[in-house]
């Protein structure tokens, strides 16, 4: 099954994430690191995002890569702030739950997204318990003027498609060349799911002031003369008008990408906030249970609500990302 968009860290670090200037065209492995997300499953997932020195790439903020094999990531009402979550599975079904009153199931290669605004809570259960899963989770940080919208839902069972010879994109968020997604986007961003044909070269265009990262999921792939294999996130900077992908066995891979995120955010559990103040006061209306901005969900117990972490004891700063 697809998991659900949380961080179920149970001691949640501060995130640094700067605002960052245009790096030109770079090449940069960032690995993903190996977080595991407790419980009685013993659940791992690979984090891609953030990174120290890398926090976001356009306004993507958060990338996990789970499976696949992952037994079902059954995760019971959580809240977010700040930030639109993206569920993107590749195998599996999940019933997703929220405090705006939406009930949907999501499968493979379909879209749901969730915009927090001020504050939601939601739940992902698998539909089926001896499904395995396989997908993506991702955030993406609203920029200050939407940061503070009214909480909604989408879903997309149907999102275009962008081909050239040998290859097949999916935009699921954004736009690629000509193709845009139907999904709300608060900022210039593109997330694409792309396979290429064994043997195939093809050339994507690029919006050459935005900054671009690929993830390889499965097969073998070379991108902007730089051979990466499944794994690493490759962060190719901005100052790109196109990104030549070739495969040998045919490959697939996530694209995202948008224009860099200038504003200084700090990431702590679930929220995005923008200081110390921001995130204290979501966790403490989380925690005290404040209906009106984390309604209840239909179905779900106050009892199963995760209970937020406790704030480390040092103040909450968006801090440089350091030297690269």
């Amino acid at each position: 099954m697809a998991g659900a968009v949380s961080n179920l860290d149970a001691h949640p670090t501060e995130q640094d994430c700067r605002a960052k200037g245009d790096p030109g065209p770079v090449v940069e492995f960032y690995e993903a690191r190996d977080v595991p997300l407790g419980g009685v499953r013993g659940v791992h997932v690979l984090r891609a995002l953030p990174q120290r020195v890398l926090p976001t790439v356009g306004a993507w903020c958060f990338l996990d890569h789970f499976g696949p094999d992952t037994t079902p990531m059954n995760v019971n009402p959580h809240p977010h702030i700040g930030l639109q979550t993206v569920t993107w599975p590749f195998q599996g079904d999940v019933r997703h739950r929220d405090s705006v009153g939406s009930d949907v199931v999501v499968r493979p290669r379909q879209l749901n997204i969730m915009t927090a605004g001020r504050g939601i809570a939601h739940s992902e259960i698998g539909v089926e318990a001896s499904q395995t899963g396989h997908g993506l989770q991702l955030w993406t940080a609203l920029p200050e003027e939407h940061r503070d919208t009214a909480p909604h839902f989408e879903q997309h069972q149907k999102l275009p498609v962008y081909e050239l010879p040998g290859l097949r994109a999916l935009v699921f968020l954004g736009t690629l060349d000509t193709v845009t997604s139907p999904a709300t986007a608060y900022s210039p961003i593109v997330g694409a799911d792309i396979t290429i044909n064994p043997g195939a070269t093809a050339t994507i265009p690029l919006t050459h002031y935005h900054e671009h990262a690929v993830l390889v999921i499965d097969g073998d792939l070379t991108v902007a003369d730089t051979d990466l294999p499944p794994g690493p996130l490759l962060y190719l900077g901005t100052g790109r008008s196109g990104l030549t992908l070739t495969s040998h066995a045919g490959a697939h891979l996530i694209l995202l990408g948008g224009e860099p995120f200038r504003e200084d955010i700090v990431m702590w559990w679930n929220f995005v906030g923008r200081s110390h103040e921001d995130i204290e006061e979501a966790r403490d209306d989380w925690e005290k249970r404040d209906v009106e901005r984390f309604p209840d969900i239909a179905g779900h117990t106050v009892e199963e609500r995760i209970p937020a972490p406790p704030l480390p004891g040092i103040r909450l700063k968006p801090r440089g990302r350091g030297p690269r």
